[in-house]
């Protein structure tokens, strides 16, 4: 079951990628980042941080920052703390969703560790960027008129 788990995570990654399931965001070269402006607008976006481990995980795994607010196309930095309380190594792979699910095409990760495999020694703790921006196309689609919230949720998973 464990290996099944696993091997569905790069499954999992390219269908959200083909489909959008999930509030699947989008990558941002940092070019991009760096052409990026905030938009002109008294609309701040609370953006929301969560957290959770699979239950095999001996990990504590948590947001430094309940939440960030931000305007389309303000760049901004949040960071995770994962910390393996076992005593042993251990790898493990995050996925990642957003909520709600259609402000994904508008979500934007410059950087991110979700679907890279991180190996934590026996009680190591590291601190995990997330640097990202709302696009400034937000505010121009329809079905976002009433988001005023985002939710980024990642979920930890063993690995070996």
């Amino acid at each position: 079951f464990l290996g099944l788990t696993y091997a569905s995570v790069p499954l999992y990654k390219l269908f959200c990628q083909v489909t959008g399931f999930g509030g699947t965001t989008q990558r941002a070269s940092v070019k991009k980042a760096e052409t990026m402006r905030p938009t002109e607008t008294d609309r701040m976006i609370k953006v929301t941080f969560d957290s959770n481990v699979s239950e095999i995980m001996p990990w504590k795994f948590t947001p430094q920052q309940q939440y960030v607010k931000v305007v389309p196309g303000e760049t901004a930095l949040a960071f995770y703390t994962a910390k393996n309380k076992s005593k042993e190594a251990i790898t493990g792979v995050a996925t990642y969703n957003v909520h709600p699910p259609l402000a994904g095409v508008h979500f934007n990760k410059i950087q991110c560790f979700c679907f890279e495999e991180q190996r934590l020694k026996a009680g190591e703790e590291i601190d995990m960027p997330v640097f990202f921006f709302i696009d400034p196309e937000f505010l121009d689609d329809p079905a976002m008129a009433k988001v005023n919230e985002i939710t980024l949720s990642y979920t930890f998973f063993k690995t070996d």
